[in-house]
């Protein structure tokens, strides 16, 4: 049987679970919508539906191939509060719950300054440190029966191998929880008295140990399969491109319900709460400058606006039209995050092409963030690359001093867990090999960017 390690990808749209051979090939893939329901006290995700289809998945993998590993990335503003039976002491949060923003006066008082947790102030749930707090608030008896608080990468890693941990690039995702320049935790940890109910903090590198016996009996996995600590996702991308020995400067471009630019490089300084920029932690533990938005929800809501598919042809031809009739595309298509967000988007009235406007949409916010963050040298991408090739061609063209990469991969993200788990890591045999996207060839592009920016700056 071929030897594979397995990787748990809990997006905020759909969960999969991908087995990559010894090369990092993803050879089988199966997902299921990442559902939340709205019974209960407020909205959840659900997690024994998930945990019992992971458990199914390998179980059938399990009959046709030797699982030796297993790693997890997640999405991040997510936290598993669990009881000392080991039940969820409460349901885990949907971070969109808007009525979070209820307790923002009173968290603003406990909330730790931008200039030290470099976590600009988000809506709803998207600044973990206010879901705690707002649900401490709330459920006051529940919240006290907590004895550990999982972030989301490592709650599954503990139910598959019985193994307590933490884990610095979710701790660090915009959370208010961490301080990434001092690394160390912030005063908030102690203002929600959670110091010692999160577990011991550990690399991402580190195998937490094998699966327990429960998951053995469920699944027919090998005893000694082992469990490693788990990731947030678009560090997991940012992973992928350190093993490929990448020298800074240069940026990484991770794309799927969020896009986020992640600036290896940029000083901190650049950072500013207004704009949404904001610090992540690597998985070295270094402070990371990045600038995000919600670029896959945008994309899939210009697609719905103007009646495109997602799967329609787009080609250079259809981004000239846009660009020679100067049909503006302007933000924003999403209420969460991004230097734009809670700004009604606007539509040009005629579209012909609705997934090349989506196209030249993302490729002029991606550009806007780069700028926010004086990205410097390469900028990577990843399974972007061949899903919307002409999205990196346009780079190219509006950042004709910066080469723009491929990496070929078709998920970014699972290959940078995968390769968390190889001996020796940042150094993986065969991470190293680039496409180089040919810029387009568009004529007044550059005049047509810099009437949006000054149309999307004065909204």
């Amino acid at each position: 049987m071929h030897q594979v390690t397995a990787i748990l990808d809990v997006g905020k749209t759909n969960v999969k679970l991908c087995l990559l051979d010894e090369s990092g090939k993803t050879i089988s893939s199966q997902s299921r919508p990442n559902d939340v329901t709205q019974s209960g006290p407020y909205p959840h995700f659900t997690i024994e539906a998930i945990w019992s289809w992971l458990l199914e998945c390998l179980a059938a993998a399990a009959v046709e191939f030797d699982i030796r590993a297993i790693n997890i990335s997640t999405h991040g503003a997510c936290a598993v509060l669990v009881d000392g039976d080991g039940a969820l002491a409460l349901p885990v949060l949907d971070y969109e719950y808007d009525q979070v923003e209820s307790c923002a006066e009173h968290y603003s008082a406990v909330r730790p300054a931008f200039e030290h947790s470099f976590s600009p102030g988000l809506p709803a749930g998207l600044n973990l440190g206010r879901q705690l707090f707002w649900l401490k608030r709330q459920f006051p008896a529940e919240f006290a029966q907590v004895v550990q608080v999982f972030m989301y990468p490592q709650y599954w890693a503990w139910r598959l191998s019985g193994v307590a941990a933490t884990e610095a690039t979710s701790l660090g995702c915009h959370t208010d929880l961490w301080y990434p320049d001092e690394d160390d935790y912030s005063p908030l940890v102690d203002q929600l008295d959670i110091r010692r109910r999160l577990p011991p903090l550990v690399p991402a590198t580190a195998a937490l140990g094998s699966v327990t016996d429960e998951v053995v009996t469920s699944t027919g996995l090998p005893p000694d399969c082992l469990v490693y600590a788990g990731v947030h996702d678009s560090n997991a991308s940012f992973a992928r491109h350190l093993a490929a020995g990448l020298a800074e400067p240069f940026t990484a471009v991770s794309t799927g319900t969020w896009v986020i630019a992640m600036a290896a490089g940029s000083p901190l300084a650049v950072l500013d709460e207004r704009s949404d920029t904001l610090a992540n932690v690597s998985v070295q533990g270094k402070p990371l400058a990045c600038a995000r938005f919600m670029g896959g929800r945008e994309f899939e809501e210009i697609c719905r606006l103007t009646n495109a598919r997602l799967d329609d042809d787009c080609e250079d031809k259809d981004i000239a039209v846009i660009v020679s009739d100067r049909g503006l595309v302007l933000p924003a298509f999403a209420s969460a995050g991004g230097p734009f967000a809670r700004r009604p988007g606007e539509l040009p009235r005629d579209v012909a092409n609705g997934k090349a406007l989506a196209t030249l949409y993302l490729a002029l916010m991606i550009d806007y963030e780069l700028d926010l963050l004086q990205a410097q040298g390469d900028i990577v991408f990843g399974s972007a690359a061949s899903k919307n090739p002409l999205l990196c061609r346009l780079l190219a063209q509006l950042r004709p001093g910066q080469r723009v990469l491929q990496s070929g991969d078709d998920a970014s993200t699972v290959r940078g867990a995968w390769c968390l788990t190889r001996p020796g890591y940042p150094n993986v045999p065969g991470m190293h090999k680039f496409g180089t996207a040919l810029p387009t060839g568009l004529v007044g592009l550059d005049a047509y960017r810099d009437e949006w920016r000054m149309k999307a700056l004065l909204k």
